[in-house]
C-alpha cells in the first residue's frame, strides 16, 4: 500500500466520521411540555442547541383534564390554538445527546366572541405559558420540574398557577415501546388540590423510512384531588383513549408533522355535572383535533 493510498484512505475514513456525526447531530429529539397537563414528550428537531418550536391546531370544543377549559368554546365558535416556544439544550453527554433543556411553551386559544365577552380582546379566551427544566439522566429516561401561569385575557376565567414534576420513559424496550408517562401538579393560585395523571401512547409506524406515517393508541387516566376542579367537589377521576395519525412532512426548513387526533372522553358523575350548564353533560364527550406542528 502506498503512502498516497494510506493518506487518501485515511482522509475518507475521517469524512465519513464527519458526515455520520453531522447526521446524528441532526436527528437529534427534545423534550417537549403540554401547556394543559404538564405531561413530556419528545419531539424531533434539527441540529443546534436553540430549538423554535411553532404549532397549530382546530378542534371540535375544548376540554382540558377531562372538564370544560375556560370556556364553551364548542364547533360553532371555531376554538383556534396557537402556541409558540421552544426548547435549549444546556447540556450534553459524553456522547453528545442532549441531557439537560430549557423548555416551554405559551399556547394561546381563539373564537367567535359570545354576548357574554365583553372585555377586550373578546375573541382571546385563553392563554397558558409553562417553562420547565428538563433532565435526561439515561436514554430513554425524561423527568422535568415545570411551573405555569394560566390566563384568561378576555376574563372568562380566573387565572391559576401549577408547579408540575413529570415523567416519560421511551426507552427501547417493552416497556417503553408504551411510552408510559406520569405528571403531579399542585395548583398553587386558584381552587387549590392536586392532580395525577397517568397514560401511555403505543406508537406504529405505517411504513418505512422516516417519511412513513405513524399510528398512536393514547389512553389516559386521570385525577384531581382535593377539590381540584371546583371548590367541594372532591376527588373527581376520567380517562380518555381513541387514536392519534400522523404524517411527518418538510415545511420550508421545518421538520413538521400533520396530526388528526379523535379520543372518546369519558367522566365520572361528579366531573360531567361541573360543565353545566355551558357545556355538555355528557359521560362521554367525542373530542376531534387537527393540527401542524413545525420545529426547527
Amino acid at each position: 500500500m502506498t503512502r498516497r493510498f494510506r493518506r487518501a484512505a485515511g482522509a475518507s475514513l475521517v469524512a465519513a466520521s464527519i458526515a455520520l456525526s453531522v447526521s446524528a447531530a441532526s436527528a437529534q429529539s427534545v423534550p417537549f411540555l403540554d401547556t394543559e397537563d404538564a405531561t413530556l414528550s419528545g419531539i424531533d428537531v434539527g441540529e443546534g442547541d436553540v430549538h423554535p418550536i411553532l404549532s397549530f391546531d382546530v378542534r371540535n370544543g375544548d376540554y382540558a383534564r377531562g372538564a370544560l377549559d375556560d370556556d364553551a368554546a364548542g364547533l360553532g365558535r371555531v376554538p383556534v390554538h396557537v402556541a409558540i416556544g421552544g426548547a435549549v439544550v444546556l447540556r450534553r453527554d459524553a456522547d453528545g445527546r442532549g441531557s439537560v433543556f430549557v423548555v416551554g411553551q405559551s399556547s394561546n386559544g381563539f373564537h367567535a366572541p359570545s354576548a357574554e365577552e365583553r372585555t377586550r380582546p373578546r375573541a382571546w379566551y385563553e392563554s397558558n405559558t409553562i417553562v420547565g427544566l428538563a433532565w435526561r439522566p439515561v436514554e430513554g429516561v425524561t423527568t422535568a420540574a415545570a411551573y405555569a401561569i394560566k390566563t384568561s385575557p378576555n376574563g372568562i376565567a380566573a387565572t391559576t398557577h401549577e408547579a408540575s414534576l413529570s415523567f416519560l420513559y421511551s426507552a427501547k424496550d417493552a416497556i417503553g415501546a408504551l411510552a408510559p408517562r406520569v405528571a403531579v401538579t399542585r395548583r398553587t393560585k386558584g381552587n387549590g388540590g392536586v392532580y395525577t395523571i397517568f397514560g401511555i401512547a403505543p406508537q406504529f409506524a405505517l411504513g418505512d423510512g422516516e417519511s412513513a406515517a405513524t399510528l398512536t393508541l393514547p389512553a389516559t387516566v386521570g385525577v384531581g384531588w382535593q377539590g381540584f376542579y371546583a371548590a367541594g367537589a372532591g376527588d373527581r377521576v376520567y380517562g380518555s383513549t381513541g387514536l392519534t395519525l400522523a404524517k411527518p412532512v418538510r415545511i420550508g426548513g421545518a421538520s413538521a408533522s400533520v396530526q388528526a387526533e379523535v379520543l372518546a372522553l369519558v367522566r365520572d358523575d361528579g366531573l360531567r355535572r361541573l360543565d353545566a350548564p355551558g357545556g355538555t353533560t355528557d359521560t362521554i364527550v367525542p373530542l376531534a383535533t387537527v393540527s401542524v406542528t413545525m420545529a426547527w
